[in-house]
């Protein structure tokens, strides 16, 4: 069904490549206007671990999809920026229906061999690609969109996160116990503690939690077929999924009820009804690997 978001405007944070621009691409198939916004632009400098994508090719995407896409360079843990990203856009557009944030800082640096280091000779920046391009980003970026949704009375704010699972244990590998796993129990927490307030005011925020995703950072580190085998990648799916989901979510007149939730984008595909790109139903891949 084309055109379900024609007329709505989204800001998708983090969209260069990875999660983000598969719902900013899935939003402009729906005739979404779509401001897609990041660091990365053509000609600039690129990841540390090279890893192709910029706004202005997801830009281009959104638009050859059917939507409206609109690439703007910012950095997200910058409350000027994030101010003058939200300033411009009420001035365009005068209103937000959708901010989807999936700003993730940390993962480039899983290549880099400080990590087999202890953890005083790790540079001090480490924390904020993580807590900063995580988190805050998406502090900085929901309070924005929340004083424009207020103003409307409506307006879905999504958190792209995941599940913390049996948070007693420690794997004994401080890269993931540390700075994979706090920043998603900060993002869990800002999740549930902001949304009563934003409910108030006719504002729904939720998380929403994807599987194991075919980025393109994990299709270039996930070539071995041990890796794959031991990370079941038989389970992975497409980060449209996650923007499909996205999709439903905003066209569901109901989605007030699950303001506070944690959603598992496969759950959300059972429910709602659609797939991946492939045709497929993916099931939710932590209760598939025994996780939940």
């Amino acid at each position: 069904m084309p055109d379900r978001l024609k007329g709505k405007i989204a800001i998708v944070a983090g969209a260069s490549r990875g999660c983000g621009r598969g719902i900013a691409v899935a939003l402009g198939e729906q005739s979404a206007t779509v401001y897609v916004t990041g660091r990365s632009i053509r000609g600039g400098p690129p990841p540390i671990d090279q890893i192709s994508g910029t706004i202005e090719d997801t830009a281009a995407e959104v638009t050859r999809r059917g939507g409206v896409g609109i690439p703007v360079q910012i950095d997200h843990t910058d409350a000027t920026q994030n101010k003058n990203l939200f300033d411009r856009l009420q001035a365009e557009q005068g209103r937000l229906d959708i901010l989807a944030c999936a700003v993730w800082g940390g993962n480039e640096r899983f290549v880099d061999p400080i990590w087999k280091q202890p953890f005083w000779n790790w540079p001090g920046e480490f924390w904020n690609d993580f807590m900063g391009a995580g988190p805050q980003a998406f502090w900085l970026a929901a309070r924005e969109a929340a004083r424009l949704m207020f103003q409307q009375g409506s307006g879905l704010i999504v958190a792209i996160s995941e599940p913390m699972i049996e948070a007693d244990k420690l794997s004994g590998n401080v890269q993931f116990d540390l700075f994979e796993h706090l920043p998603h129990y900060a993002l869990n927490r800002l999740v549930m503690s902001l949304a009563p307030e934003a409910r108030k005011a006719g504002i729904t925020l939720l998380g929403l939690l994807p599987g194991f995703m075919k980025t393109e950072r994990v299709q270039v580190h996930m070539l071995d077929e041990a890796l794959q085998k031991l990370y079941r990648y038989d389970l992975a799916e497409s980060p449209e999924y996650t923007g499909r989901a996205v999709v439903a979510l905003a066209s569901d007149p109901n989605v007030m009820a699950r303001s506070g939730q944690l959603v598992f984008v496969g759950d959300a595909a059972k429910e709602y009804g659609f797939t991946d790109i492939d045709g497929r139903y993916i099931e939710n891949f932590y209760r598939a690997t025994g996780r939940l």
